[in-house]
């Protein structure tokens, strides 16, 4: 089949990550699956004409709401991967939970990362239950070998003469806004560094140096950082959302904090007791194992798009 994939593709950014696996996947399959970004379209007209022109057989949309409105009323089947803030944030919106709802309706199946995404999304749109499917992300890690972690900690900016606690924050300025109120307060927080996004393989370089992974989302989906770290033996220190709290038992495969104050103490906790430390990562790698197959994403998402034959 010749597949349209449409998603959010910031570059080194969770969507654009997903999109490039899922599209692995799929040319592994034997399909031709080409990636659009769903910010440069603003009509369902537009994606009619593009699948009319390219000759798509079926599409897929990562996101209920930013990819999937574009597909509402298309001619070809298509199905919908939840990206985490459609079933977590734009439900509140009542024109963005009508259209989703819409999407929902029409497509042959949608893929929620956990049960509780499914849930979630199962109590807003009822009818559409039997067609979401629940399928984790899968990982595979490729750090870097030849990466320069000393030069990076230079360019970062690190105070070496002080070599104490350090957080280097990285990715990508998505939201101009609050990317400007983070560099503010990261100008009078010492120890605290903004860094740009970089390579998915050097970042993965990266992070094995790092004695923990941090991820103080408000929102997720399923968090693919996280994932990773785990995959590196480098233990997670996570908000307690509901989207981390579905792949983190709390104490057992990582640590789940509330507010700042609780952060600091779990963290500090982490660091005095390395037998703590030995015992989550070790657990987070088992759990990776088992739940997160890369070769089980790809046989999944193989068998999910002959529903769109």
């Amino acid at each position: 089949m010749r597949l349209l994939l449409l998603a959010c593709l910031r570059a080194r950014t969770g969507n654009a990550t997903t999109a490039a696996r899922i599209q692995n996947h799929l040319h592994a399959a034997g399909h031709i699956c080409v990636l659009k970004d769903a910010f440069m379209y603003e009509s369902q007209t537009e994606i009619a004409n593009l699948i009319s022109t390219d000759k798509f057989d079926g599409a897929l949309a990562i996101h209920l709401y930013k990819g999937g409105r574009l597909l509402q009323g298309s001619r070809i089947p298509f199905g919908i991967i939840f990206g985490g803030t459609d079933v977590n944030e734009d439900v509140k919106c009542e024109e963005k939970h009508r259209v989703m709802g819409a999407v929902l309706e029409e497509a042959r199946f949608a893929v929620a990362f956990t049960m509780k995404m499914k849930e979630l999304a199962a109590a807003e749109w009822p009818d559409a239950r039997k067609k979401i499917y629940v399928q984790t992300q899968g990982i595979k890690t490729t750090p870097k070998e030849t990466f320069d972690w000393y030069r990076f900690l230079q360019n970062a900016d690190w105070h070496r003469k002080e070599p104490s606690i350090h957080l280097g924050i990285i990715g990508p300025a998505v939201d101009p806004l609050f990317t400007s109120e983070v560099k503010e307060k990261v100008k009078r927080a010492p120890g605290v560094h903004l860094l740009q996004e970089m390579p998915q393989d050097d970042l993965h370089a990266a992070m094995k140096r790092c004695f923990a992974v941090v991820n103080s989302s408000i929102s997720e989906g399923m968090s693919a950082a996280i994932l990773e770290a785990m995959d590196l033996n480098i233990p997670v220190l996570a908000r307690n959302i509901p989207g981390n709290a579905a792949i983190i038992k709390h104490k057992e495969t990582g640590l789940l904090f509330s507010n700042p104050q609780e952060f600091v103490v779990l963290s500090k906790s982490l660091m005095n007791d390395p037998i703590m430390e030995k015992e989550i990562v070790t657990r987070a790698k088992d759990y990776m194992k088992k739940h997160h197959s890369w070769e089980s994403e790809r046989k999944a998402y193989e068998n999910l798009v002959r529903r769109l034959q």
